[in-house]
């Protein structure tokens, strides 16, 4: 297995899948247990996925995603959500701690005291959280598909309302990318050039670039 450095300069945006070979239910569940090691402001982990496999589905899919073939030919492509109401399960999150003496009660008040108080009527820090922890949990997802031999493909372009519709998901959850995962074909692209460090690293004051 690679180091996760490695990895970090081979990950890849994928659109050539093997449209002949499956990922085990297993792996999923591997896969996503890694994404769930994402940071998430105050730990309320907005993060949620579909992992869509049935053929039928991702034509679903694929229709209400400008076409992209990816997403038919990966072995799953996952729909990566925002939760939106996040907060109201973060007491089940954080419960574990109290219970484990690793937080008192009074710290487990204040937690949630905080979160409320920052997001209480603020719709726009909301949702941009919810994407921003969501993403954050893309790229973890995407990095443990490298680690695993896998190939990964983040797509932005779909009709959100349409990825919910054919998906079942309801109006708390925005729908934060689609991500297909599967064995490579042949023909995808090299990796594509990066700025250097030089051009977007400023020290102490920001230098526009």
């Amino acid at each position: 297995m690679s180091s996760t450095l490695e990895i970090l300069k081979k990950r890849t945006s994928a659109n050539n899948f093997n449209n002949t070979k499956q990922i085990s239910e297993s792996d999923i569940r591997e896969l996503i247990s890694y994404a769930c090691e994402a940071p998430s402001s105050f730990n309320i982990q907005h993060w949620r996925f579909v992992a869509v496999t049935e053929k039928d589905v991702k034509e679903k899919l694929k229709a209400v995603a400008f076409g992209q073939q990816k997403i038919s030919d990966a072995a799953v492509t996952f729909a990566v959500l925002g939760d939106l109401k996040g907060i109201d399960k973060l007491s089940e999150a954080i419960s574990p701690m109290l219970k484990s003496g690793a937080i008192d009660q009074k710290a487990h008040d204040g937690w949630l005291g905080m979160a409320t108080g920052m997001y209480k009527d603020n719709p726009q820090l909301v949702r941009d959280e919810a994407i921003r922890s969501a993403s954050l949990a893309g790229m973890n997802l995407m990095i443990a598909a490298q680690a695993k031999g896998f190939v990964s493909g983040a797509m932005v372009g779909f009709d959100p309302e349409g990825v919910k519709k054919v998906l079942g998901i309801s109006d708390r959850y925005v729908p934060v990318m689609l991500i297909a995962v599967g064995p490579e074909a042949p023909g995808n692209w090299p990796r594509k050039p990066r700025f250097s460090v030089d051009q977007v690293l400023s020290l102490n004051k920001f230098k526009e670039f």
